[in-house]
């Protein structure tokens, strides 16, 4: 079990990055998950920068992953609310992979709720009733993310944020090599990497498989 001498652990890596699948590997070594849903329904206080709320919740679990803590900034905030903290930052082979995984694991959504199978449109976005009929567009909005485009998945937009995103990540942890594990969950070792960044013994396991495309 995770000691209330642990560190906080913060997933930060954009979604469809195997962040499922590390949440599900924190679980097994004992930490506690935060409330997925909880987090989410903050994206406007995170659009306004307004980390207060955020940083009460982090205090009822051990690691955090998803919106809003795979988006920009909120781990500049987090990382000044729970100092010592670790950050995980996982990413895929290349921005054009985790691309095509974004929009097939949006087709898949839409193919289980409606029978289509179809990539979604603009209008299948901002009717999608995750969390509320709009979420899923709002966020977009939010990050700013070709807010202007009538697009549902403006290619270069979302590589370039993705890209982007990692790339603030590592800057802003340059000089500090123990805090950060930039950790590609489709490697043999990630399980042996995460457990070593964390302070556990590795037993052999390997790393969950989850919520794939």
């Amino acid at each position: 079990m995770v000691s209330a001498e642990k560190p906080k652990v913060f997933c930060v890596g954009r979604n469809k990055t195997g962040t499922t699948s590390l949440k599900k590997a924190l679980g097994d070594l004992g930490y506690r998950i935060g409330n997925q849903r909880q987090a989410e329904v903050l994206i406007e206080d995170w659009g306004k920068r307004d980390f207060r709320r955020l940083v009460q919740y982090c205090r009822e679990a051990d690691a955090f992953q998803d919106i809003p803590f795979s988006l920009p900034f909120t781990f500049q905030a987090m990382d000044m609310a729970f100092p010592n903290s670790k950050f995980i930052l996982t990413i895929r082979d290349s921005a054009e992979q985790w691309y095509k995984s974004l929009v097939r694991f949006h087709s898949r959504r839409l193919e289980l709720r409606t029978g289509e199978k179809r990539v979604p449109t603009l209008a299948d976005i901002q009717s999608d009733p995750y969390i509320y009929p709009g979420y899923l567009w709002r966020v977009r909005e939010l990050v700013g993310v070709a807010s202007d485009s009538r697009e549902a998945y403006p290619e270069k937009s979302l590589k370039d944020h993705y890209n982007w995103h990692n790339s603030i990540v590592v800057h802003y942890f340059r000089h500090r090599p123990k805090d950060l594990l930039v950790l590609n969950l489709a490697r043999p070792d990630s399980m042996k990497k995460l457990c070593g960044f964390l302070g556990f013994d590795y037993d052999g396991r390997p790393m969950p498989r989850l919520n794939k495309s």
